[in-house]
C-alpha cells in the first residue's frame, strides 16, 4: 500500500476496533470491522457508525457568499436559509459534473461546503478563480472530521450524547459535546434516518469514542466503506466517478432534481438546458440479477445481441440477497422498467430485470 496515502484523525480508534483498511480517494480508509453484510444489516435494522472524515470541507465567506455560491452551483440556495443544508452539483461549461456536494447555509455571508475527498482541491480552485473581490474561499479539509450515525436507532444514539436531533431532514444545528464543538445535520448516504456530525478534526476522537460505545451498546456496528457502498447502491445514490463525472451529466444520472432550472445562472446552465430540451441520450437505471452472479462496474449491458449500456456500479445486495447494479442505458434503445436485459459478466450472460432505483425504500425522513 502506498506511503503517500492520507490518514484521517481516527486511525488508531479503527485499528483498536479491528478494522481492515484500503485506499479510497487518496485516503487510507476502514473497509470493514465485523464484515460488510453484518455492518449493512446493522445499519438497516439498528444503527451503524461511519467515519467519513476523508470528505472535503471548504468555506466561502464574505459579503454575498450565498449569492455567489447560488450563481455557480446547480441547486437553488434561495430555497433554503440558515440552519439548512442542500445537495448540489458543481458542473463545468459542458454540463459535466466536477463534483456533487452538500452546502450548509450558515448565513448570507457564510456557506460551508462538504465536497468529495478527491475533488475538494478542484472545487476550491474553481470557486477561487471565479470569486468576486471581498470573498475568501478556504480549504478546510483537515479542520473537521465527519461521522455518520445511520439507522433506526440513530436519533437515540445522537440524542443520548445530549446532541440535537429534532431538526427536519437536511436541517442542522451547532452544538457541543464534552467541550468539542459539533455541527449535527440530518443527512446521510444510506437511505436510513441518520445524522452526520462534524466535530473538530483534532478532538474528533472524543466524539467518536462516545458514539462507538453507544452504538455497540445498542446492538449496532461501526461500519466501513464496504457497507457504505452496498447501502448507497441499494438506494441508487450516485458516487462521483461512477454515476457522476465530467462525462456524465446530472440529467443522465437522474439528479436533475438538484438543478435550479429557473435560476439565471450556474455553471453549465446552457449545456444542461439544451440537454433537457433534447432529452438525455442515456439514463441511469437499476438492474436486478435474476440468477446467480455478482455485478460490478464497467460491464456491458445487452438487449439481445445489441449493446445498450454499461454498468456504473454493482454489488451484492444484503437486503435483497441478489446482485444489483446501476447502469447507463441508451435512451434510443427504448428499454422499459420490468424488461429483461443481459449483462456480460466475464463472458457469461447474466439475465437482469430493469428497475427504477431505489432498490429498497428510503426511510431518511
Amino acid at each position: 500500500m502506498s506511503d503517500d496515502l492520507l490518514h484521517g484523525p481516527l486511525e488508531e480508534q479503527h485499528r483498536a476496533l479491528g478494522a481492515s483498511f484500503a485506499e479510497f480517494g487518496g485516503w487510507l480508509m476502514p473497509v470493514a470491522y465485523a464484515g460488510t453484510v453484518a455492518e449493512h444489516t446493522a445499519t438497516r435494522e439498528t444503527v451503524g457508525l461511519f467515519d467519513v472524515s476523508h470528505l472535503g470541507k471548504a468555506l466561502v465567506k464574505g459579503p454575498g457568499a450565498a449569492a455567489y455560491v447560488n450563481s455557480v452551483f446547480t441547486n437553488d440556495l434561495e430555497r433554503i436559509g440558515p440552519g439548512k443544508a442542500q445537495y448540489t452539483l458543481c458542473c463545468n461549461d459542458s454540463g459535466g459534473v466536477i463534483d456533487d456536494l452538500i452546502a450548509y447555509y450558515v448565513a448570507d455571508d457564510e456557506i460551508f461546503l462538504v465536497p468529495n475527498a478527491a475533488n475538494t482541491a478542484a472545487v476550491v480552485a474553481e470557486l477561487q478563480r471565479h470569486a468576486p473581490d471581498g470573498l475568501t474561499i478556504t480549504d478546510e479539509h483537515r479542520s473537521y472530521a465527519v461521522l455518520a450515525v445511520q439507522g433506526p436507532k440513530s436519533a437515540e444514539i445522537v440524542g443520548g450524547l445530549g446532541l440535537p436531533t429534532s431538526m427536519d431532514y437536511m436541517g442542522y444545528a451547532d452544538a457541543d459535546y464534552d467541550g468539542v464543538p459539533v455541527r449535527v445535520c440530518r443527512t446521510g448516504y444510506t437511505g436510513e434516518q441518520g445524522f452526520e456530525l462534524l466535530p473538530e478534526w483534532e478532538r474528533a476522537h472524543i466524539v467518536f469514542d462516545a458514539l462507538a460505545t453507544a452504538v455497540q451498546a445498542a446492538g449496532g456496528q461501526p461500519a466501513g466503506l464496504g457497507a457504505r457502498d452496498t447501502l448507497r447502491t441499494e438506494m441508487g445514490y450516485p458516487l462521483h466517478g461512477h454515476e457522476l463525472s465530467l462525462d456524465i451529466s446530472p440529467l443522465q444520472a437522474r439528479t436533475g432534481w438538484a438543478v435550479g432550472w429557473k435560476k439565471e445562472s450556474f455553471w453549465g446552465r446552457d449545456a444542461l438546458l439544451a440537454e433537457k430540451q433534447a432529452g438525455p441520450t442515456r439514463t441511469l437505471r437499476g438492474l436486478k440479477a435474476l440468477g446467480r452472479g455478482v455485478l460490478r462496474a464497467d460491464l456491458t449491458v445487452l438487449d439481445g445481441e445489441t449493446v445498450v449500456g454499461t454498468t456504473t456500479s454493482g454489488t451484492f445486495s444484503p437486503s435483497l440477497k441478489v446482485g444489483i447494479a446501476l447502469a447507463l442505458i441508451d435512451t434510443a434503445a427504448g428499454i422499459e422498467d420490468g424488461q429483461t436485459v443481459t449483462v456480460d459478466v466475464r463472458g457469461r450472460a447474466l439475465e437482469c430485470e430493469v428497475v427504477k432505483p431505489p432498490f429498497v425504500s428510503a426511510r431518511t425522513r
